[in-house]
C-alpha cells in the first residue's frame, strides 16, 4: 500500500510539474506588453470615484504581472473631465472612467449607463445591468461611438445637494441656478430650475462666487472634501434624479479588440472589483462624514413630499416624451422600465420593510 501511494503521489507530482514546466512558459512568452492610458472625468484629491480607476489598473497589472498597464489620468490632465467620452471615441486614450449621464446632450439614452430621475437603486443598476439585459441594450447602443462599456463603480443613492437657501416649496426652485446635469436638469426645468453642468472640480468656486445658487455633486464623503458646507448651509435629501448611478468604463472598441483574450477576461474581472469596492468605501465612508457635516453647523433637510412628487410627475413627462421622439432611447427605455416596476415590487417585501422598521426600532 505504502508503494502504491508513493507511485500515485510521485506520478501526481511529475504530471503537475510538467504541466507547470510546459504551460506557464509558453503562456508567458506569447503574452504582449501593452500600455495604455486612463482618462477619468474625476479630480485625483476624490479618492473613493477616482480610486475606482486605481483599483483597476492595480488589479489588471496584479493579474497580467506588468504585462498589461493601465496609467490612470485625473479629470482634465489629458482631456476635460466632460469629454472622457468624445476621447476614448477618437482613440485618443484606450480607456475612459466617467459617468454616462455626462453626455446626455450627444442622446438621452446615454443617461441607462449611469443614472435616470427616480431610477433604480445602486443593487437594482447592478443586476439590470448583469442580469437583467442591461449590458446588451447599452453595448448595442454605445456600438455607434465605437465604445465598449464596463460596470466601474456605484455611489449608492446621492444627496439631493447644497443650498443657499431653504427650499420648501415647488415655487422656491423657480429661477434658481443649480448644478446639476443631464436628466435631471431638463426635469428640474419644467419646475423653473436653471441648470448648470460643471465638472467636480469646477463646483466649488462657482458656488462660493455665486455664479450658481445651489449644487449637487455625491454625498457627505466627497462633498466634506469639497467644502461646500463653507458656502452653503442647507445639505438636502435625496438625490432622487440618481439613486443607484453607475460609473463606466469606456473602452474603444478597436482596442479592445486587439487585446489577447486573456488580458479580455482580466480587465474585465478587474472591473467588477473596482465596482464593488467604490461601493463599499462609500458606504464604510459617508456616515461618518455626515456626522462631522452636522457637527460643523450644517443644516440637513428633506425635500417635501410637494416637491418630491412634482420632480417624480415631470420626470415620468419628460421621459415618456424622450421615448416618443427617440427611437433608441425607447429599445432601452420600455424593457428597463418594466424591469424597475419587478423590482420595485420584490424590493417592498422584504428589504424595504426591514428597512422601515429598522428606523424606527433605532
Amino acid at each position: 500500500m505504502e508503494r502504491r501511494s508513493f507511485i500515485r503521489t510521485a506520478g501526481a507530482g511529475a504530471l503537475a510539474g510538467s504541466l507547470a514546466s510546459i504551460a506557464t512558459p509558453s503562456v508567458a512568452q506569447t503574452l504582449p506588453s501593452i500600455n495604455w492610458r486612463l482618462a477619468s472625468s474625476f479630480p485625483k484629491s476624490l479618492d473613493t470615484i477616482y480610486g475606482g480607476a486605481e483599483t483597476l489598473a492595480r488589479r489588471v497589472a496584479a493579474l497580467t504581472d506588468g504585462k498589461f498597464a493601465i496609467r490612470a489620468f485625473p479629470g482634465g490632465e489629458i482631456v476635460p473631465a466632460l469629454q472622457v467620452a468624445d476621447a476614448v471615441q477618437a482613440n485618443t486614450v484606450e480607456v475612459g472612467h466617467t459617468c454616462s449621464y455626462y453626455y446626455f446632450g450627444k442622446d438621452p439614452t446615454f443617461a441607462f449607463d449611469c443614472a435616470v430621475p427616480f431610477g433604480l437603486n445602486s443593487r437594482q443598476q447592478t443586476a439590470w445591468f448583469d442580469q437583467g439585459g442591461g449590458r446588451e441594450l447599452m453595448r448595442d447602443f454605445l456600438r455607434d461611438y465605437d465604445i465598449v462599456n464596463f460596470m466601474g463603480g456605484n455611489t449608492g443613492t446621492q444627496m439631493g445637494g447644497w443650498f443657499r437657501k431653504e427650499i420648501k416649496t415647488v415655487e422656491d426652485l423657480n429661477g434658481l441656478k443649480m448644478r446639476i446635469g443631464g436628466f435631471a436638469g431638463r426635469v428640474m426645468q419644467r419646475l423653473g430650475l436653471v441648470p448648470q453642468q460643471l465638472a467636480g472640480g469646477d463646483i466649488y468656486p462657482a458656488l462660493e462666487k455665486g455664479t450658481i445658487d445651489a449644487a449637487e455633486w455625491i454625498g457627505p464623503y466627497d462633498d466634506e472634501k469639497l467644502g461646500f458646507n463653507k458656502v452653503a448651509p442647507f445639505y438636502y435629501a435625496p438625490g432622487w434624479w440618481e439613486s443607484g448611478p453607475q460609473i463606466s468604463f469606456y473602452v474603444n472598441a478597436k482596442e479592445w479588440e486587439k487585446l489577447p483574450k486573456v488580458y479580455q477576461a482580466e480587465f474585465e474581472a478587474a472591473s467588477y472589483e473596482a465596482h464593488v469596492v467604490m461601493q463599499a468605501q462609500y458606504d464604510a465612508r459617508n456616515p461618518s462624514a455626515l456626522a462631522r457635516l452636522l457637527k460643523s453647523g450644517v443644516k440637513l433637510r428633506s425635500f417635501s413630499r410637494s416637491i418630491m412628487d412634482a420632480c417624480y410627475k415631470a420626470a415620468q413627462e419628460v421621459m415618456e416624451e424622450e421615448a416618443s421622439k427617440n427611437a433608441k432611447f425607447k429599445k432601452v427605455y420600455e424593457p428597463w422600465k418594466r424591469f424597475r416596476q419587478d423590482e420595485n415590487q420584490w424590493f417592498s417585501v422584504a428589504e424595504a420593510t426591514l428597512q422601515n422598521y429598522m428606523n424606527s426600532a433605532r
